[in-house]
């Protein structure tokens, strides 16, 4: 009888320490579902999102490189977009490449540190895209609305100053929410149904009790969004009313041309943002939260070098110029 006592006493403390354990333990791996289950459907997807990857770097990196290169190129509007070109690289390298790494080997598994790290990095480039568009609308405002004034107060150090004000900020934004999210437990589920680690799909199959991880994540969000937001609409509401007294139509025509890149961009970065918290049901969130993502992580980044180069003289004549010198490099 004492035997079976102590048996059971040691089974019980063993079983509890168990419990304890899956409760307490942070899991080591995840389970990226991906889109889609269907294998067509995902060679279609691994086409599409490495095309679309490749034309994002290749299309970044040679605004990157002609910024760098080209001596005409070195004013204050293509040292924020060459800043910006940067971000997008880093932003859509963050994920895609993970996810067709997943769809070629059909490893599904992140590990816990990757995870973190991928929620870690694609918050901070994509906090730090918002204060850097903020930054490049007051740069538009001072270049319309202060042109005689404009090579003092956008000099070389403001700018940079302000592009690691831009870093700093997205530090200070992301860092709180980080913080209190490593100290999740995960012991129900480690499936996460999108392919790629975010913030609320972690929260979404933790244990722990998220309300204050939830609204502060909200708060950061919000915070950077209408921080970033109202410096923008304010810089675009003094451009149009400074545009709009122009005696000209030509020359309202060529202020208007040399913000409209920007606005695009800017449209396309809020709205995509916005239309995060914009949810028509639970049931569809999730779907949504997909399609968001293949957005902002590989379409948009693809898309801004095209929008920023197309209607701009001085880029094409950089890029052209720069393909004469490779055609007479190679020749020789």
């Amino acid at each position: 009888m004492m035997c079976n006592k102590i048996t059971r006493s040691i089974t019980c403390r063993s079983d509890r320490s168990q419990e304890s354990l899956m409760r307490n333990h942070t899991v080591t791996t995840f389970i990226l579902l991906g889109l889609t289950d269907d294998p067509q459907l995902q060679v279609l997807f691994f086409i599409f999102l490495f095309l679309t990857y490749m034309l994002s770097v290749t299309g970044n990196g040679t605004i990157i490189i002609l910024i760098s290169l080209d001596s005409h190129l070195k004013t204050t509007m293509y040292f924020f977009l060459q800043n910006f070109s940067f971000l997008e690289i880093s932003f859509t390298s963050v994920s895609i490449p993970r996810y067709l790494y997943y769809i070629g080997t059909g490893n599904k598994l992140i590990t816990y540190s990757a995870c973190v790290c991928q929620v870690y990095f694609k918050h901070l480039f994509g906090v730090t895209e918002f204060f850097l568009l903020a930054a490049m609308s007051y740069d538009r405002y001072v270049a319309i609305c202060k042109p005689l004034h404009y090579v003092t107060i956008m000099s070389n150090t403001i700018c940079r100053r302000l592009v690691f004000c831009c870093w700093v900020a997205g530090l200070c934004i992301i860092t709180p929410p980080l913080s209190l999210g490593l100290n999740l437990e995960f012991c129900d589920s480690n499936i996460i149904d999108n392919f790629l680690c975010d913030a609320f799909s972690l929260l979404k199959i933790s244990c722990s009790n998220t309300w204050f991880i939830e609204q502060t994540v909200i708060i950061c969000a919000v915070l950077a969004l209408i921080i970033t937001l109202m410096c923008v609409i304010l810089s675009y509401i003094y451009i149009i009313r400074t545009i709009l007294r122009f005696p000209s139509v030509q020359q309202k025509k060529k202020a208007f041309s040399t913000c409209s890149s920007h606005m695009i961009v800017v449209s396309i970065t809020y709205g995509t943002c916005i239309f995060v918290y914009i949810k028509p049901s639970a049931k569809e969130s999730m779907a949504i939260n997909k399609g968001v993502s293949v957005l902002t992580t590989s379409i948009a980044p693809m898309l801004n070098p095209f929008i920023y180069t197309l209607r701009n003289k001085q880029v094409k004549q950089a890029f052209n110029d720069l393909v004469k010198t490779l055609v007479i490099f190679s020749r020789k």
